[in-house]
């Protein structure tokens, strides 16, 4: 079995702007990023979306998603510190300090917030509750294996944010965005347990929970194969439920599911060495490819 010793996805250079890219892996928000201009794209269709609004929708997404990945890099700073794959991570490799990471946290979530308000009323309302469950993910792979679905709720807010962002209320069908975010609950969870493949021994060790650790590599690889197909089924219900979306959105469908068993083909139960082609470059292609689809399908459709 091949395993990996040392993190991938890693900026090379140095400088303290080249630390905190890494911290918090800066590259990977383009897995969920393209899903929010996928939400912003679907509320085109019945609300103006300005060029205020992209901006501020990227930005929200941005700042959120650092202030995620930095304060799990906090709170998971000492079982890092012991995870051959991680012990070089800026935190435990003393490249930043606590209070480094801390502050930086917190100007990402007051970054967040101010681009909420600066949206619309709803999405202030619903900005801190979007960063507790963000900051509450890093928490439950201490006491549950199904932290992989509470990450994948985590980036399945970001299509319901930048809708609600432009339309300033919930889809018509509601069926519809539900539909988006199951999708995108199910895809990212499905990839996680993936990559969470190469910690099954370590976490195991520690005393950590996740669905690899609980049920093994086949098991593991049953459950990702298992949500990437109800990935793919409700992204294509997402197409029945919304009238807006034509033929271009199902060929759209088409590709994603051809794309993700392809990832899925990457990972075998005795062979992991695969798993960063799978994670990163699968994953970044299919959340590019589905927007530059959809806006197809807005624009000439």
């Amino acid at each position: 079995m091949s395993e990996r010793i040392l993190e991938g996805q890693h900026i090379a250079g140095r400088g303290r702007l080249v630390d905190y890219v890494n911290l918090v892996k800066l590259p990977h928000t383009l897995f969920a990023m393209p899903f929010a201009l996928v939400g912003a794209t679907l509320a085109s269709y019945h609300s103006a979306l300005t060029l205020k609004d992209v901006l501020l929708i990227l930005t929200a997404f941005t700042a959120a998603r650092f202030a995620a990945m930095g304060f799990n890099r906090i709170v998971d700073r000492s079982i890092d510190a012991k995870n051959p794959r991680t012990r070089m991570r800026e935190i435990p490799a003393g490249k930043l300090s606590v209070p480094q990471a801390t502050a930086s946290v917190v100007i990402a979530s007051l970054v967040f917030i101010l681009c909420a308000a600066l949206l619309n009323r709803i999405c202030l309302i619903l900005a801190p509750f979007a960063l507790g469950w963000v900051f509450f993910y890093s928490y439950t792979k201490r006491f549950t294996r199904w932290a992989h679905l509470v990450l994948g709720f985590a980036l399945a807010i970001a299509p319901v944010g930048a809708y609600l962002a432009v339309a300033g209320q919930w889809s018509r069908p509601a069926g519809a965005l539900l539909a988006l975010a199951g999708a995108v609950l199910c895809w990212v969870a499905g990839f996680d347990i993936l990559y969470s493949l190469q910690d099954m021994e370590f976490d195991r060790g520690e005393g950590l929970h996740s669905v690899p650790a609980a049920l093994g590599a086949g098991g593991a690889l049953a459950v990702s194969r298992a949500l990437h197909f109800l990935s793919a089924a409700c992204f294509a219900a997402l197409g029945f439920l919304d009238g807006d979306l034509g033929i271009l959105y199902f060929f759209g469908v088409a590709v994603i599911a051809v794309m993700l068993v392809y990832e899925q083909s990457l990972v075998r139960r005795d062979d992991f060495s695969r798993i960063d082609a799978a994670f990163f470059n699968v994953n970044g292609a299919i959340s590019v490819v589905f927007f530059l689809i959809v806006l197809a399908e807005r624009v000439f459709g």
